[in-house]
């Protein structure tokens, strides 16, 4: 039997709930997110007026209509002359994981940052994030660097790899 088809769309503000709960798990579960606290609503829709203003995509998957993964970029450094260069994130939740989804979110973010006329989209992975990695390699992403013990979370120090794709 096949699967379900996956959908992906622009995200409303009344799909925050269902993006706060997949990046909160993010959060508290892996090293995915450099970060310790739980978001808040606020917070989770604050980060998105923000990127909408700013005229970056956020988009969500959706499956059986129940949103299963997000994705989004956004600056990668807030000077002017980096405005041609995006970093990128996919979170897919903890239960859909394995399934191709980010495939689907990353296949898309792409294709909108060409449209954008983005030259770069970068992303950071924890070095201990073996889907992560083979995912960014398998569309082209080149690693470009590796920061040694930069991020601290469950009591172990956290490399962190940029990989980078030139569009």
């Amino acid at each position: 039997m096949e699967p379900p088809e996956i959908i992906i769309r622009n995200a409303t503000t009344a799909d925050i709930p269902a993006i706060l709960e997949i990046y909160n798990e993010v959060i508290l579960n892996t090293t995915a997110v450099y970060s310790e606290k739980p978001h808040t609503l606020e917070m989770r829709l604050n980060w998105f007026n923000e990127r909408i203003a700013a005229n970056f995509p956020v988009i969500v998957a959706i499956q059986q209509d129940t949103i299963v993964g997000f994705g989004s970029y956004g600056h990668f450094r807030i000077w002017p002359c980096y405005r041609f260069t995006a970093e990128h994130s996919v979170y897919v939740h903890q239960d859909h994981r394995g399934k191709g989804i980010s495939k689907i979110l990353l296949t898309q973010l792409i294709a909108l940052a060409k449209t954008a006329g983005l030259h770069a989209l970068i992303a950071g992975v924890d070095s201990n994030n073996e889907v992560s990695v083979k995912l960014h390699l398998k569309f082209g992403f080149t690693q470009v660097a590796h920061f040694k013990e930069v991020g601290f979370k469950f009591g172990n120090w956290l490399d962190l790899l940029f990989f980078e794709l030139l569009l």
